[in-house]
């Protein structure tokens, strides 16, 4: 057992492993330790600023899916771009499930959006599902708002996947969209852009959003596909 496998066990809590294991059915409950995600996140903070941490970034795959977690939370802190975009690059591969992939978000890429983009479009276009589900995500994340255009909802549209855990995302974009971006986002349920499942999943968390206003919650309850 390493040094880190030794103090991520050391914080562990039993409740919350088998809290966890029921949420995130692909990942073998045997390899998660149980360690609550503010206690990760300051023990990243940490060995980030420790010569360790780069050797840790190069030991993939991991054992742990805490440790997956804890190499996703010191690729946040890289300051510089380039360096969090190639370790960004290098660990998307070895994610294995949703929590993983919604859980990090480097803070270099808020601040680059426009490089950036080419490689969100490259990852839209990756046979793993988590490196699409991330590009969703951060589609979602990032470009909602003031950098938000057009080609936005194009991009999330054509993803085309039987994958739940991609089209989940999917779904929860078109609601975020839609509470942020209606009248550009619209269009995109009343013509059935979306396949049923999508396209019902995104009005159903659409209306449990608090962000959306009771009338518009009504005219997505009429949009609905029957089966």
């Amino acid at each position: 057992m390493t040094d880190i496998q030794k103090t991520l066990f050391s914080m562990a809590d039993k409740n919350f492993k088998s809290f966890n294991s029921k949420l995130i059915p692909t990942v073998n409950p045997d390899k998660i330790i149980g360690v609550r995600t503010p206690e990760l996140r300051r023990y990243a903070k940490n060995l980030a600023a420790q010569p360790q941490s780069a050797k840790f970034l190069t030991v993939l795959p991991h054992d742990y899916y805490e440790e997956n977690n804890l190499h996703a939370y010191i690729i946040e802190v890289i300051h510089d771009f380039d360096g969090a975009l190639d370790e960004t690059e290098r660990f998307l591969p070895y994610i294995d499930n949703w929590a993983t992939c919604d859980t990090f978000l480097p803070k270099s890429f808020r601040k680059n959006t426009a490089a950036l983009m080419p490689h969100i479009k490259k990852w839209l276009k990756s046979s793993h599902t988590y490196t699409v589900r991330y590009a969703i995500k951060l589609l979602m994340s990032l470009f909602l708002e003031e950098n938000f255009s057009s080609e936005i909802n194009e991009l999330v549209s054509k993803v085309h996947s039987d994958e739940y855990y991609i089209n989940m995302m999917i779904a929860w974009h078109f609601a975020t969209a839609l509470a942020k971006q209606y009248d550009a986002t619209i269009g995109y349920i009343t013509n059935r852009r979306l396949d049923t499942w999508t396209h019902n999943k995104a009005i159903q968390k659409a209306i449990e959003s608090h962000r959306i206003s009771h009338e518009t919650k009504d005219i997505l309850r009429g949009l609905k596909i029957i089966k």
